[in-house]
């Protein structure tokens, strides 16, 4: 059966959720300040005024973007908290998913990280309203199964590599070398139980005599 074309497949797609897939690269290459609404009414293949018609203003468009990035990756590290098989098993399952969100939104990494350092506009604000909710719920998760560690520090690190890493393009093969992503192996040397000892590391060595 011929696949319909490329047109007629885009016009089936609601404008609004094609105006959200156009400006989320824009905002990611640009920041918010910088962005052009014609740009991105182009990108999705209307003009301005029907832009606006959507989204009343170029904050309510940034907003219904990082919404929706947010909750779909929340959606995604659900599917992998409630996927069974034991806490190391569920690990792996959320490091996975949160790879395969940033593979496939190469523009999200550069979104986040330009407005956290940015501060301009309302992208700082609304990006940590989506963040902190969605490591409230991780952490709670992660707490159950090592409830010994330093579990938001620890969670912010494994994030925070693979995200820097995506935002630097093709300088990340530079910085992080050309081997396998060792987030997997970071986040089990962080987060799951390592083998137990009889001697305390920390403390001080013992003198007889």
């Amino acid at each position: 059966m011929a696949r319909p074309p490329a047109a007629l497949t885009a016009a089936l797609v609601p404008t609004a959720e094609r105006l959200l897939e156009a400006a989320e690269p824009v905002f990611g290459a640009s920041g918010f300040a910088a962005a052009r609404l014609e740009d991105i009414a182009a990108a999705a293949g209307i003009r301005r005024p029907s832009l606006l018609h959507h989204f009343p203003s170029k904050e309510a468009l940034y907003a219904a973007v990082v919404a929706r990035a947010f909750a779909h990756l929340g959606e995604a590290l659900q599917r992998a908290m409630a996927s069974g098989g034991g806490f190391a098993a569920q690990l792996d399952a959320m490091i996975a998913g949160y790879l395969d969100f940033l593979a496939g939104r190469p523009a999200f990494a550069a979104l986040v990280l330009r407005d956290v350092i940015d501060g301009r506009g309302p992208g700082r604000e609304l990006l940590l309203g989506e963040v902190a909710p969605l490591l409230d719920r991780v952490e709670a998760f992660v707490r159950a199964g090592r409830p010994d560690v330093p579990v938001r520090a620890a969670i912010l690190q494994v994030a925070c590599a693979p995200l820097v890493r995506a935002a630097a393009g093709p300088a990340g093969a530079r910085l992080w070398g050309e081997g396998p992503d060792a987030t997997a192996a970071l986040a089990r040397a962080l987060l799951l139980p390592g083998p137990t000892t009889t001697t305390d590391r920390g403390a001080a060595p013992r003198r007889d005599g």
